[in-house]
Formats: C-alpha cells, structure tokens, sequence
C-alpha cells in the first residue's frame, strides 16, 4: 500500500495539486502552461461537462466532435511536469481508495500545445514544430531509473559537441510516441529535437545582470546535429513530458507553434493567431 505522505489525497478522496478524481478525466489529454489558454480550447467544445482550477492547474473535461477530450494548463517548468504526469498516472493507475497499483494499467494520449522559440533560421515564425524527441538540460528526470527510456547515443553526442558542464548534470533525451507522430504528422510540420531548460533567463542564454556558465551555448545547440535531427526549438517542459510519460507507459507528444526566432531576432506578428491555428489543427487530428 502506497503510504498517505506518498500518494497525497485531499479531504474529498481528489489527488492532492490537480483536485481530480478519475472519472473527471479524458484518456485523450491536452497540455498547455497558460492556465487562460484553457479555455480558448474548450470554448471549441460542443459541451463541458467537468472544471476545476487550484493554483495555476485549470482543467477542463469535455466533448469536441463527440471525442472526450481534457485540457491541463500545467503552468510552467519540468518540476510542474512532475506534478501533473504523476497525479494523472494515479488517477488511472492507482486505486486511491485502496492505495495500491492496479493489475491491469490505463495509458493516456498527451498532447502539449505549445509556444516557442526556434533555433533555426529555416523555422520561421508562425510555422508549427513536431518535437521528435525531447533533449532535457533541467536533470528533472534524472530523479528516476530512467535509462531504459533515454537515448545515451544522443546525449553522448550532444556533451561532447557542446563541452557540457558535468556540474549542471546530464542532459536526457527521450523521443516521442511513434502512435502521435504518425497521427499528428503532416508534411507542412517540421520536426526536430527540443530543447528544454530548466529555466527562461540564464539557462536560455538570456543574460539581463547575471553572467552565464556558456554564453556559446545556443550557438553550439544551433549547430548540433545527430542522425539528421538539428535541435529545432527550446522552451521548459517537452523533454520532461516525454520522460515521465515513457516512463509510465502514457503515449506522449509535443506540438509548438513558432513565434519567435532566436536566430534571426525575429518575432510574430500575431502570436495568438498562431496558436488559434495550431489548437484547431491538434484538435481536429484528435
């Protein structure tokens, strides 16, 4: 039995950040950090039928073309990744009442809908990327046995290529669910490595009073490259996704639309009409 300071509950039987209970959630699931993007989504449902919101956790359970569909806003960061993917994971896969591991287990489809900012001067702004694999600089994961999930050619490579500081940990690399990426994939999306730091100033290179450990760093990242994959994009939670999905055995994808260009210095005109695009075309493929 999973003791009561492990699997926390709140006073009505709900996992304790999310506030959920299993019959409020979807088996198809969509991530997004911005707790208000929530319902830019669910406004497109035909009907909602569950919502909840503590801290910056909004949920939203619902119906789009007659697919059961929830909606997370996970905040920002691998450390909320953490949270949500564990708590999810026990809503389907523990019995919370006799806090115990179910016999047979549950895997979800997850979905991030994202923004961020591309690596790569041929990835313009407002185009969408598929994050083939996520390659984690943040050592979230590292909390866990996660090398039966993790690709140690790809970071092997990406320590060497870029002198990597052994003091900020190992990077992990994870790849996506090969089931999304033949349902999500389209020959207009680019696909790639993404990068995910463990922070938007210092550990992006953003340097405002603060000096950095490598200011060469996104430009070696620009120039990575491992079996025809170039590191596409960087932004806080893909690779974290991945991981943890993997490792519980959920099926897992990242989708970001594009609305900046760190290697041009260039940003979107109409960000919001990026992401409008992209929730409808994640949406639609669902």
């Amino acid at each position: 039995m999973i003791a009561a300071s492990e699997l926390i509950l709140n006073p009505d039987g709900s996992v304790y950040h999310l506030n959920l209970k299993p019959e409020n959630i979807a088996h198809d699931i969509i991530f997004v950090g911005d707790p208000d993007r929530v319902e830019k989504i669910t406004q497109l449902f035909d009907s909602i039928e569950f919502s909840t919101q503590k801290r910056e956790f909004k949920i939203e359970t619902g119906t789009y073309n007659g697919k059961r569909i929830t909606v997370i806003s996970t905040g920002i960061g691998a450390d909320n990744i953490d949270i949500v993917i564990n708590e999810l994971d026990a809503l389907v896969n523990i019995d919370l009442k006799t806090r115990t591991i179910k016999d047979k287990l549950t895997s979800l489809n997850i979905v991030r809908i994202g923004t961020s900012g591309s690596l790569q001067a041929a990835i313009p702004v407002d185009s969408f990327v598929m994050s083939k694999m996520g390659l984690g600089l943040d050592s979230m994961l590292r909390s866990y046995e996660a090398n039966k999930v993790t690709n140690s050619s790809v970071e092997d490579a990406f320590i060497k290529h870029t002198n990597w500081d052994q003091l900020k940990g190992r990077p992990y690399a994870v790849s996506c669910s090969e089931k999304l990426e033949k349902q999500f994939e389209n020959a207009t999306i680019f696909k790639g490595i993404t990068a995910t730091a463990g922070g938007f100033y210092g550990p992006q290179g953003r340097i405002l009073r603060l000096a950095i450990q490598d200011e060469g760093l996104n430009h070696k990242m620009d120039n990575f490259t491992f079996e025809n994959n170039k590191i596409t994009n960087l932004e806080m939670e893909t690779a974290a996704i991945y991981g943890l999905s993997a490792l519980l055995g959920h099926q897992a994808l990242s989708l970001n639309a594009i609305i900046a260009n760190r290697a041009s210095g260039t940003f979107s005109e109409d960000p919001n009409a990026a992401i409008e695009k992209l929730i409808e075309y994640t949406l639609d493929r669902f």
